[in-house]
């Protein structure tokens, strides 16, 4: 049974009582959030971070399908006993996010959630998330193996990507086996089936629910969460004491990127101490 790769973060010698689950989104790793998850535990050291990689990405690989959100939460069940410690709250980004959901909805119990920029609403044609699904199918048509490194990261700004998210997806380019050549190791297919479901499930059912605490964090210049989502998210925060929505007008899609310090005060203060 393959196992989720993952690292522990800790402030210094501290020795947490309870632990963060950090999941990354589509075609990212768990690394995506070392930086944020260091200054996180330095401010909060009876916490410690858990950087996940969720199946099919980074080291998480030989998972055999389904490939759906409610096998990324088993995953994470079944990584618990290798956390030293208990596992009282999560934080997904995008994908993520909604992975944090499912994974709130099936148990265990956790104190505090943060899902950052993914809208709990089904979207079975992809709306709002069009750029993901744009890098997807431009990587299911690209050759298997490129000469260089570099020669990937330029057959992907030539289909009109900026340089940072070339280099971003660069990170999981490694030498390909035959020992010629560098190769894409994430299985494309399962990515695709991991997106098909996370645009098909409706998750608001668990935010109404959960007897955690859930912080939502939207992007204000994000069109993941439409409209109606941000309204309905509005309206569950006056109904529920434990549902707080955040928007950070200067933020897209990519919270952590766009409004770090803004995302940090809102993880820092609502951690519980």
């Amino acid at each position: 049974m393959p196992e989720l790769s993952h690292a522990l973060v800790t402030a210094g010698s501290a020795t947490p009582d309870r632990w963060m689950l950090f999941l990354h989104g589509i075609l990212g790793t768990g690394s995506n959030w070392r930086t944020f998850a260091r200054q996180w535990v330095e401010q909060h050291p009876s916490w410690g971070a858990v950087l996940v990689d969720l199946r099919l990405h980074g080291g998480s690989v030989g998972f055999g399908p389904p490939h759906t959100l409610a096998a990324c939460a088993d995953d994470l069940r079944a990584l618990l006993p290798k956390i030293p410690g208990r596992v009282a709250g999560v934080l997904g980004h995008s994908f993520g996010g909604k992975v944090a959901l499912e994974y709130l909805g099936g148990g265990p119990d956790v104190e505090i959630a943060f899902v950052i920029d993914s809208t709990p609403s089904a979207r079975p044609e992809g709306r709002g998330s069009e750029s993901t699904v744009r890098i997807v199918s431009l990587l299911e048509r690209l050759p298997p193996v490129f000469p260089t490194r570099e020669a990937f990261i330029a057959e992907i700004e030539r289909a009109g990507n900026d340089r940072a998210i070339a280099m971003w997806l660069a990170m999981q380019v490694k030498p390909a086996r035959s020992g010629s050549g560098y190769e894409w190791r994430i299985d494309l297919a399962g990515v695709r089936a991991l997106l098909d479901d996370y645009f098909c499930r409706d998750l608001w059912g668990v935010l109404e629910r959960t007897p955690a605490r859930v912080q939502l964090v939207i992007g204000g210049r994000s069109t993941v969460l439409d409209a109606s989502d941000r309204a309905r998210a509005a309206r569950l925060a006056e109904e529920r004491s434990g549902v707080v929505v955040h928007t950070l007008p200067e933020a897209g899609h990519w919270v952590h990127v766009d409004a770090p310090q803004a995302l940090f005060e809102i993880v820092s203060q609502a951690t519980p101490r």
